[in-house]
Parts: structure tokens; sequence; C-alpha cells
């Protein structure tokens, strides 16, 4: 039988290795990195672009590490795979007209580098007013570094009762008008322009989209030519169709594009923002942008409505 000094001996020595396991658990939690389901919300102080600022940034916290045996802890993701990163962001309109806003987004780590960009658009903001929204970083894959900052990159706005339909949405005219982001390749840029026919009944276009260039202020720009089809803009854009009539039914499609080069020679290089788009005369239009950078040219071709599918 052991004496009560040597059984005391024992106990204190279990409650100092049980002390030592539990400190080196706690180390290797200072480890850890990626998401949670506990966030992190910090304020930002972002001078804003374009009337988009930055106000606060939420980051999932670090999980502590299941065993000594693992210095970097596993993350621990929402059911649907979302990374838990978000930004709130105000928009402020200081203009004259109700407009509508396109954002596009970088969340960045802490060396720069951009692990997810995002896009978001807000309706209908009134002169004078400020909305608040929320973007997300979404799904990332588990070896993306841990995102520390994010960054407004790119702001467009477009008068509110202009702006292209929200997809998946049908305009009350029953026919839906947007561009894509384009292509360019030496030194030639072409944007598509896209009509497709959301509502119930048939559409008819015959010959051209109808063009206005507009300016910052949403006014005319002048002293841009606007040429019907490629040919006098480039050879490299393959030949042009000729214009007719277009017939599209229900859920039919027509496509047409803007053809421009952007050299510069002597002269001042001109900048288009906005292009509103009729897709036939009487139309209601819709305001695009393709941001023109025109060079010194001062033409722009457009090429003639076709049906999508042939």
């Amino acid at each position: 039988m052991r004496s009560p000094g040597s059984l005391l001996s024992v106990l204190a020595a279990t409650a100092l290795l049980l002390t030592a396991c539990g400190s080196e658990r706690a180390n290797s939690a200072d480890a850890g990195t990626g998401p949670t389901g506990r966030p992190s919300t910090t304020r930002v102080d972002d001078p804003g672009k374009d009337g988009v600022r930055i106000t606060s940034l939420t980051l999932p916290t670090a999980s502590p590490s299941p065993t000594r045996r693992t210095s970097v802890s596993a993350d621990s993701l929402p059911l649907d795979g979302d990374s838990g990163i978000s930004a709130t962001f105000d928009v402020t309109n200081s203009g004259t007209k109700t407009l509508t806003y396109s954002i596009d987004f970088t969340f960045m780590s802490s060396d720069g580098g951009a692990m997810s960009g995002q896009s978001a658009t807000v309706r209908d903001v009134g002169p004078g007013k400020t909305v608040r929204g929320t973007v997300r970083a979404g799904k990332l894959p588990p070896s993306t570094p841990r995102i520390t900052r994010v960054k407004v990159l790119d702001v467009t706005k477009v008068p509110a009762g202009e702006a292209p339909a929200q997809p998946g949405t049908c305009p009350a005219s029953g026919i839906r008008v947007s561009a894509d982001k384009g292509d360019a390749a030496m030194g030639l840029r072409i944007v598509g322009l896209h009509l497709d026919n959301c509502g119930t009944r048939d559409y008819t276009v015959d010959g051209y989209p109808q063009l206005e260039l507009l300016d910052d202020d949403f006014g005319p720009v002048d002293g841009i030519r606007i040429l019907h089809g490629s040919g006098g803009i480039t050879t490299g854009a393959g030949p042009d169709e000729q214009p007719r009539r277009v017939l599209l039914k229900p859920g039919e499609a027509a496509r047409a594009s803007l053809v421009w080069r952007n050299t510069t020679e002597a002269g001042t290089a001109v900048d288009v923002p906005y292009v509103r788009v009729r897709a036939k005369t009487g139309a209601d239009p819709v305001t695009v942008t393709p941001h023109l950078d025109l060079g010194t040219t001062g033409k722009l071709g457009v090429r003639p409505w076709v049906k999508a599918n042939g």
C-alpha cells in the first residue's frame, strides 16, 4: 500500500502533465488559419471610388487545433461551402438623376494578391441618397491564402430607367438588350450587343441598332462617325453581314457588335464611357457601358442585327 506522500506526488505529476498538454493546444490554435462559423467584423476607413465606399470586412476567425500533433487547424466551412467572408459598402449618389450602379470588387490577401472577384448591382439610388449593400467572397478553394482586405475595382452607373434588365427578368417591353465584356486583340476592340425576346409576342428588327454616344454626364459626344459595318475600321473582324429583317419569336435572340480601334496618333484621344442603344427606331433606350477607348480614330463601326442561332 502506497503512503500518503507518494500518492500526492503522483497526483501532482499528473496535474503538471495535463497543464502542459493544455498549453500546447492553445499555442497551436494561434497558428490556425481559415474560416470557421465565428466571424469577426472590422470597420474599414475607405476613401471610396465613384461614390462607392467599403465600410466593413467580415472574416471568420481561426479554429482551434483538435490534437497536439496538428500545428495548423482544419477549416470549418459552412454547409453550403461559402467562405463566410463578406464586406459591407455604401453607395452615395451625388448627382441629380436616379442611377443604377454596377460595381466590381476584389477580395485580397495580405500581399495584395486577388483571391476572389465579385460584382454587385445596386438599383434605383436617388439623388443625394445613400444605400448600403453587402458583397460575399463566395466559395474559395482550401488552398486560398487568408483574405485580409477588399477593394472597389470599378464602378459604372447609368440612369435607372435605362439600366439593362436584371438577369432572369424581362422588361415590360418584352425585349432585353445587353452588352458583353468584349474582345481585344492588337488594338482592335469588339463588343457584342445582345437582343433577347423574353416576351410573349414576335419582335422584328431591321438593320442596325440605333446608337447615341454619351460622356460621363450622359451628354452627347460629338465628332465621332458611326459607320454601318466594320469595313471602314478593319478587315480583321471578318466580312460584314448584310442588313436584313430579323424576326424573333418568343425565346429567340439576335446579336450585333461594336467595332473600333484605339489607335492614338496626332490629335486628342476620345473615350466614350456610355452608349445608349435602341434595338430599332422608337424602342425603349438601354444604356450600356462598353468604355469605348477610340484613341484618335474618330470612328466607331456597328454591325447589323443577325439571328443569334444563325
